[in-house]
């Protein structure tokens, strides 16, 4: 037992931390609530140092063969961890007039600690499990402000959809375990049926619309774009990219135990990509809510790293086509958000007018987050991109990489409707910013873009020495 603690060390310091949080917010005054921000990321570089010295090592299965320790999830890990400590920054000042400001951040550490478990999960059971505490936690964190309609409304919509689509996923999950005798991914390569009946066509369905609900993906979207409006902007930032890394990243596990042929999984992802990326932009071109559009482009960019969920067992790089699109998705989204975050909330499009004039590092922020969207080199969203659309071809599906060229172009539509009163338009007034914590911390997420698409050789060298186990 203490070897298998040993391959859990990250997740067992994300635990402690929240816990040691939770007290320090408990003892501490109204005044010094703030302090649990820093033990809060204290935790969270702690368990990212842990992660680092755990990259090139052991590659297996362990308790039981319920969780990976992998380099695939080492990586998520990685991202979710930056993420964290990112939302972490944003929030200081943001959350500094809440009396609750200390626990919020135990709240956070435990959404996270979610994702990390889905991101190395190998049995149904410990999905589950992942599943239902990213989501719990994530309910709270999407109605912290409590006296906001707007917040209130975001939460109820996603509660109600999670709901929904977890109780969903128990069934999926039940029937998986009746075809097959097991929950572990082993049991499941062993005993399904290579010829997939009700049951296993059913039970695959039913899990795949709860990893559809943490993904924003069709169908279980509907929420994305009223949290990315309503739940607090550093909470938004978080919810429409941090769960995705883990449901990802188990979906890939997933997929790849199921019988060649036996469900049509390929074809079913494909299908979902392509729905999902062509509705987030098609929705996105009327949006006037900065926020919302940014939900919606969410949903579009979930589309878009479907791909790489297609060509799992098509194509070598669909691994490394997967962690480098997360890689470049996730600081992208914060960078976009964070924006937001240092501007007060600005919200409305004609809030954003002349915004480059006043605060041109914001916007330059801004700005290079669409532009790495859209796949714009030599930001890391191109290198993103390119990969994708190769492992499609590769993988036999290149209408669907013609779908996402489509949308690609589609995008720079809504992207560019918001840039141009930013860097055109006439500035309203001083542009009050929330402070310089949140300023640096979206500006840092900015440069990460730019930086991931210089050095993006290395790491795609890296990600494609990247075990995936299952």
């Amino acid at each position: 037992m203490v070897s298998m603690l040993g391959d859990v060390v990250p997740e067992v310091t994300v635990v402690i931390g929240g816990v040691v949080v939770l007290l320090y917010a408990l003892a501490a005054p109204r005044a010094r609530q703030q302090g649990a921000a820093w033990l809060a990321l204290g935790t969270v570089i702690g368990a990212a140092a842990i992660t680092l010295t755990m990259l090139g090592g052991v590659q297996a299965l362990t308790f039981f063969g319920t969780y990976a320790r992998d380099d695939v999830a080492a990586f998520g890990r990685l991202i979710v961890l930056l993420a964290t400590a990112a939302t972490i920054l944003l929030s200081v000042r943001w959350f500094a007039r809440d009396p609750r400001h200390g626990e919020y951040y135990t709240l956070l550490l435990y959404s996270a600690l979610g994702a990390m478990l889905l991101a190395g999960a190998t049995d149904l059971k410990e999905f589950v499990v992942a599943m239902l505490l990213s989501s719990a936690t994530g309910f709270v964190l999407a109605a912290y402000h409590r006296r906001s309609t707007a917040s209130a409304e975001a939460a109820i919509k996603y509660y109600l959809i999670g709901a929904l689509a977890n109780s969903a996923t128990l069934m999926g999950v039940a029937l998986l375990f009746g075809a097959a005798g097991g929950t572990t991914f082993a049991a499941l390569a062993a005993g399904l049926p290579t010829v997939g009946g009700p049951a296993v066509i059913g039970g695959v369905s039913l899990v795949v619309v709860g990893l559809a609900f943490k993904l924003g993906a069709v169908p279980a979207h509907p929420w994305v774009p009223d949290i990315a409006q309503g739940a607090p902007a550093p909470v938004a930032a978080f919810i429409t990219s941090v769960p995705k890394v883990g449901a990802f990243i188990f979906l890939a596990r997933f997929v790849m135990v199921l019988p060649a042929g036996s469900v049509g999984w390929e074809v079913l992802a494909a299908v979902i990509a392509a729905a999902t990326m062509t509705l987030g932009n098609l929705a996105s071109l009327w949006q006037d809510d900065v926020r919302r559009l940014l939900g919606w482009s969410a949903v579009s960019q979930t589309g878009y790293g479907l791909m790489a969920i297609v060509a799992l067992g098509r194509s070598d790089l669909a691994i490394p086509a997967l962690l480098f699109f997360l890689a470049a998705y996730v600081p992208g989204n914060f960078a976009a958000f964070g924006t937001v975050v240092a501007l007060r909330g600005r919200t409305a499009l004609a809030d954003y007018a002349g915004v480059a004039r006043v605060r041109p590092w914001l916007a330059g922020s801004l700005a290079l987050s669409f532009l790495s969207f859209i796949g714009v080199p030599p930001l890391s969203g191109f290198v993103a991109k390119v990969l994708l659309f190769l492992v499609a071809i590769q993988a036999g599906f290149a209408w669907l990489a013609i779908v996402a060229a489509i949308n690609t172009v589609i995008s720079i539509f809504y992207y560019v409707r918001v840039l141009a009163p930013v860097y055109f338009g006439d500035a309203a007034g001083a542009m009050p910013t929330l402070g310089r914590l949140s300023g640096r911390t979206t500006i840092t997420m900015a440069a990460v873009l730019v930086l991931t698409g210089v050095i993006a050789e290395p790491l795609v060298a890296a990600f494609s020495s990247a075990t995936l186990l299952h």
